[in-house]
């Protein structure tokens, strides 16, 4: 077993245990370890839980799904007598849409946002306190154990040694897995989008009819920043741009986008780099559709929505006029929900697009419908 991997530690049967620790997110594999199997009750688990004690399955799986949706109803249950210490506690508590945020005053609306969003983390944390040990081919060693090897493989990449994961985590991989087989519709491309783990699933599509329906510059190169399951890529190509340079960071996400560009027949006017933003060169046309919140994600997949500090979304507008021809465009599609949240003023947003030397040459607006 490699040494680089982290190890969880466990004892069982009076003898001391270890294997592979995997989080997606990062978390260290927690230091409290209990066996637990189907004798075990919810209210039990959930108590170690919250004390920051796993439990390492041994019982049924089927079950063990159960005892997580029993979790998650006891952390959503909202004693009564905590909701009625301050309104703003019971604003928190019941604000589920932007529709409902945008009647609270910014401070408020910005509190509840943290509220909820401490909230969702520590759900998390208590959620992902139920372990499941994986064998060395995928395969879960307990009873009525559905068959995931194929979305492990997907998510993880080949099978290399045992290790334990989050039940939590597998149910969100093999979600994943069932979203890449389905696929997304995009209307504007007359096809699908097939999104992998990891990366953001274009299900909500206003900001693809934005690019569909805005004014072309005239150009034969453009470049999409932040590329993703590349749809906007295959958008630009599918308008009539020779040549798209899609570049992303993540791994995952060029993947993902190479096999989507091949499926679409558009590989060939798509040419995928990793670079952090921008590619060498200049275009006449560059597009980005960064995060929108600027707050920390709890999840790699968060990263599509949650941008710490704005920082993608700075590193764009500072950079990009050094990478357009002259009379180029940047199209910036970017949502105002952290304006209605009070984390970012539209005035700030104003300011970072002067100080990179831009001018706005127009504006599309688009309201969501989902």
């Amino acid at each position: 077993m490699s040494s680089t991997y982290p190890l969880l530690h466990w004892v069982e049967n009076d003898e001391q245990c270890s294997l592979r620790w995997h989080s997606e997110n990062g978390a260290p594999p927690p230091k409290r370890v209990q066996i637990a199997d189907d004798r075990i009750t919810a209210d039990a688990a959930y108590k170690l839980a919250c004390e920051g004690t796993a439990l390492l399955w041994r019982g049924d799986f089927q079950n063990a799904r159960q005892l997580l949706q029993a979790l998650a109803r006891r952390i959503d249950r909202k004693p009564e007598k905590t909701l009625k210490k301050t309104k703003l506690a019971t604003q928190a508590a019941v604000t589920e849409t932007v529709n409902e945020l945008q009647l609270m005053p910014t401070t408020q609306t910005t509190q509840a946002f943290h509220l909820h969003r401490q909230a969702q983390s520590q759900r998390a944390r208590v959620l992902a306190m139920l372990l499941i040990p994986f064998a060395t081919d995928y395969q879960i060693p307990l009873r009525r154990a559905p068959d995931v090897q194929q979305a492990c493989i997907e998510a993880y990449g080949p099978a290399s040694t045992p290790f334990v994961a989050s039940l939590r985590e597998l149910l969100g991989l093999v979600g994943a897995h069932e979203w890449r087989k389905k696929g997304v519709e995009i209307a504007a491309l007359n096809a699908r989008i097939f999104p992998h783990y990891g990366v953001f699933s274009p299900v909500r599509g206003e900001y693809i009819d934005l690019v569909a329906k805005a004014p072309l510059v005239q150009t034969e190169l453009a470049f999409d920043i932040g590329t993703g399951t590349g749809v906007l890529a295959a958008l630009l190509a599918r308008r009539g741009v020779k040549k798209i340079i899609a570049t992303d960071q993540d791994p995952r996400a060029l993947q993902c986008a190479r096999e989507n560009l091949q499926a679409l027949g558009l590989d060939q006017q798509v040419e995928l780099v990793q670079v952090d933003l921008f590619p060498e060169g200049r275009a006449a046309l560059i597009v980005c559709n960064p995060p929108w919140v600027p707050a920390r994600p709890n999840s790699p997949i968060e990263y599509a929505v949650y941008d710490p500090e704005s920082s993608m979304l700075r590193g764009f507008l500072a950079g990009v006029a050094a990478h357009l021809e002259e009379n180029g465009e940047a199209w910036l599609i970017l949502s105002d929900l952290a304006e209605h949240l009070g984390l970012r003023s539209a005035a700030q947003l104003w300011s970072w697009i002067e100080a990179g030397g831009l001018k706005v040459a127009g504006k599309m607006d688009i309201k969501p419908q989902h």
